[in-house]
């Protein structure tokens, strides 16, 4: 979906009063959340997306993929507990994509998640080189980090710790561990 339909799309949910929408507390940028109208609706969603990771073909969800949307959904996901009790950056690499959508930052500071376009300025723990296809196949359950990492599709390096730990803090969809099956 490109920025502009889904700004106009986010812009109709908030005149529906299914989100509502303010600016976020350290970057001003606009936050969104469900209303209680949203909130009612979310058990349909989750049926659907999960309707959708079962029966719908894979190969067709890993096209038009966008670095922004799988970073922003691997940041509400991420799981901060399972990682050391300091603040943590990850630094996540597409090297295929155009600069201002090749690089991106985890900032993990206790609960806080806090996701960067542009370099934070802070120490990275860990950098992670994937393509774009094989980190959104990790995130929507179509392959795991091991299998990815094991066949050189994504590569870690710097602390040892948080890159065992990985699989058990990143942000995976919710609809990740739903079993594929095939239409008759």
């Amino acid at each position: 979906m490109s920025p502009t339909l889904l700004s106009k799309r986010l812009k109709e949910l908030v005149g529906a009063g299914i989100i509502s929408a303010s600016p976020a507390r350290q970057t001003g940028a606009v936050e969104y959340k469900l209303t209680r109208a949203g909130e009612d609706l979310r058990g349909i969603i989750m049926s659907l997306g999960a309707w959708g990771q079962r029966w719908i073909e894979s190969s067709l969800s890993l096209k038009n993929l966008d670095p922004s949307l799988l970073m922003w959904d691997m940041r509400r996901n991420l799981a901060p507990t399972s990682l050391p009790d300091r603040r943590c950056t990850v630094n996540i690499v597409y090297p295929e994509l155009s600069a201002g959508r090749k690089s991106w930052w985890l900032v993990i500071d206790g609960n806080e998640v806090d996701l960067c376009s542009d370099d934070p300025g802070y120490e990275v723990d860990l950098y992670v080189e994937s393509s774009l296809r094989s980190m959104t196949a990790v995130w929507m359950g179509h392959s795991t980090l091991k299998a990815e990492i094991e066949a050189g599709n994504i590569e870690l390096t710097g602390d040892k710790a948080i890159a065992r730990s990985m699989h058990a803090w990143l942000g995976l969809s919710p609809f990740a561990k739903e079993d594929r099956r095939v239409a008759n």
